[in-house]
């Protein structure tokens, strides 16, 4: 459906999509029935993000497999940190058995608080394992963004001038400059690590507990050629 805001359409999730888990199950090509539809509107957008559920079942696999790239998510906690590590294995896996082109965007710290030991250590911890995959935009915690749902606007019209709303914007900004320099329409810069692979050979810190679900991903198909970058 349309939005409010130019060039930019939303299909919502719902209930209904509990159901199609379980009658996809069945079905012959069953992990490519998402990306049968997507190639149809692929060269009329930019980007096509699609947001995925922090689990790994076939509404996953079909948003995985239909994408160019996938941007990981992470909170500021270490319960999330060995939870990277098992799902960049597991990205490993899909690439082997389903979608051998599917890239790493890179990894989003979130829920940040720069008031804490905890978030910087994290901070640390992650940027020091993966290095250039680590975007270098942060989303803070924010009252601003917890608050702009229950108004049923996006942060950038609820409240622009928020920490919260700056932060995404910059995400936006390198994001879209990654997939520019890909295509070599942006200015060179330092490699960024954004789509290379990422085989870890450990866990990125030796004091993370077991691995928590908050590192869940959010795939991305870019269209029109524009690489590996928007998030299905």
């Amino acid at each position: 459906m349309a939005t409010e805001v130019e060039g930019f359409d939303l299909i919502p999730s719902d209930k209904n999509l509990v159901g199609a888990a379980v009658e996809l199950v069945p079905l012959d090509d069953r992990e490519y029935k998402l990306k049968a539809l997507v190639q149809t509107v692929r060269d009329q957008y930019d980007f096509i993000i699609i947001d995925c559920p922090p689990s790994l079942d076939l509404l996953t696999l079909n948003a995985l497999a239909s994408s160019d790239s996938v941007l990981v998510p992470i909170q500021c906690e270490y319960l999330a940190l060995e939870g990277v590590s098992e799902l960049l294995d597991t990205l490993q896996r899909l690439r082997l058995e389903i979608n051998p082109s599917l890239e790493i965007e890179g990894i989003l710290l979130t829920m940040y608080d720069d008031r804490t030991i905890l978030s910087k250590q994290v901070a640390a911890d992650l940027r020091g394992y993966f290095g250039p995959q680590v975007f270098e935009s942060i989303i803070p915690r924010n009252v601003r963004l917890a608050e702009a749902p229950s108004h049923g606007k996006p942060v950038i019209f609820y409240d622009i001038h928020s920490k919260g709303a700056e932060s995404y914007i910059q995400l936006s900004k390198e994001v879209i400059s990654n997939a520019q320099k890909r295509i070599g329409q942006g200015p060179e810069c330092v490699d960024s690590g954004a789509g290379a692979e990422v085989q870890p050979t450990e866990s990125p810190s030796t004091a993370a507990a077991a691995a928590g679900s908050s590192s869940g991903a959010t795939s991305n198909v870019g269209s029109g050629g524009s690489g590996e970058t928007s998030s299905h």
